[in-house]
């Protein structure tokens, strides 16, 4: 059976690493740079797979770990996959459950085998192995699936840090072994090591060895200041193969975005657009809206005049503002449908931009590095 997975890069900036791809999977295309949104449980909060196809999403993420508790892979895959169960017919993405795992610090056990922990859910025991994790993934049915890694925090010494770099490569090598459908569903590598460069060079040319369809930088948006984020991203992503997909977990801020993009990475993941609609707050050209300040009550404009989205074709800024006051369910929809579409857009624009070699010129603000414990308005 022929491989239904391929990358190609359509244009590259002069300036930088950037380039403009297309991502072919069996379900659709994305065209990189491409931010993805979040659907943890097979649902991207708030937001129905129609608003999402509006909004521009190519590719929508779901969680192997939540998944797992609820409803279970096998009502997923009786219902035919995961993306008739959610109603999407775009391509997806799968979380392996490693983050969600690890962040359970307290009821966990980690040995070589896998990680031991209880059901936030029903208390049940489990033990999560790569093979485990990759059966799930194979039975939800997603295009990308992600291998199985370990992800210390950011507070983790640099021993810590290496014996957990060293698991996951071991981890990811069970998990190829545990692959049952490699002709349906690519499985990318996740590249970890801390802040530490070295450990992260070497997990990288160990996983560039392996010769998988796409990789992955892990455990850079678990705590870590945005300056270290920027050097390990600016350090990895040259070091993965320029003809397989770049994937830059967790990360969704315009600054860390379009830096990373100029490195090299093209795909991009994280909550903040839903999260912060659920708070009222709103995105609106790289500036954080909180809607329910005072100034906004009697702001009988749109949200953003330059926004093709529903929400700001149609409501005032008064309106939005009425909604989260009141605490109305529609209120966080409709904010949330213009956070997701901002952040899809600001790819959209860059990855124009690179077609056209503009990307350094209407850029630049984002292109600046962070200062040293720089806290942005937008970030998750």
């Amino acid at each position: 059976m022929s491989i239904k997975f391929s990358f190609q890069s359509q244009a590259s900036c002069s300036q930088t690493q950037a380039r403009a791809g297309v991502f072919v999977t069996p379900h659709g295309v994305v065209e990189t740079p491409r931010f993805m949104p979040v659907g943890t449980l097979a649902t991207v909060r708030t937001l129905t797979p129609a608003h999402l196809e509006a909004a521009g999403a190519q590719m929508v993420l779901a969680n192997t770990y939540h998944l797992h508790l609820q409803p279970g892979e096998a009502i997923v895959a009786g219902a035919g996959g995961l993306h008739r169960f959610m109603g999407w017919k775009g391509p997806t993405l799968t979380d392996s459950g490693g983050f969600q795992v690890f962040s359970l610090s307290k009821i966990r056990t980690i040995s070589e085998t896998g990680v031991t922990f209880r059901s936030p859910r029903d208390g049940r025991l489990i033990h999560m192995t790569p093979e485990l994790s990759i059966q799930i993934q194979n039975t939800l049915g997603a295009d990308v699936i992600m291998a199985f890694d370990e992800c210390p925090p950011a507070t983790a010494e640099r021993s810590e840090v290496l014996a957990a770099t060293e698991r996951t490569y071991r981890w990811l090598e069970r998990c190829i072994e545990a692959h049952q459908r490699p002709d349906e569903q690519a499985l990318f590598g996740i590249v970890q090591g801390g802040i530490y460069q070295e450990l992260r060079h070497w997990a990288a040319e160990s996983l560039v060895a392996l010769d998988l369809p796409g990789y992955a930088i892990g455990g850079v948006s678990v705590g870590e200041k945005p300056e270290l984020i920027d050097a390990i991203v600016q350090a990895t992503a040259p070091l993965l193969p320029a003809s397989k997909p770049r994937y830059l977990m967790g990360v969704g801020t315009y600054r860390e975005m379009a830096r990373a993009i100029a490195a090299g990475i093209d795909l991009f993941d994280c909550v903040i657009p839903t999260r912060l609609g659920r708070h009222g707050a709103a995105l609106v050209q790289g500036e954080r809206w909180n809607l329910k300040n005072a100034q906004f009550r009697r702001d009988f404009t749109s949200l953003d005049a330059t926004c093709p989205c529903y929400t700001c074709q149609t409501f005032s800024r008064a309106y939005l503002s009425h909604l989260v006051r009141s605490k109305e369910v529609l209120g966080y929809t409709l904010i949330s449908l213009h956070n997701v579409t901002e952040l899809i857009r600001f790819t959209q624009r860059i990855r124009e931009a690179i077609l056209g070699d503009r990307f350094t010129k209407e850029f630049a603000q984002w292109l600046e590095p962070p200062a040293p414990a720089q806290v942005e308005a937008e970030s998750c």
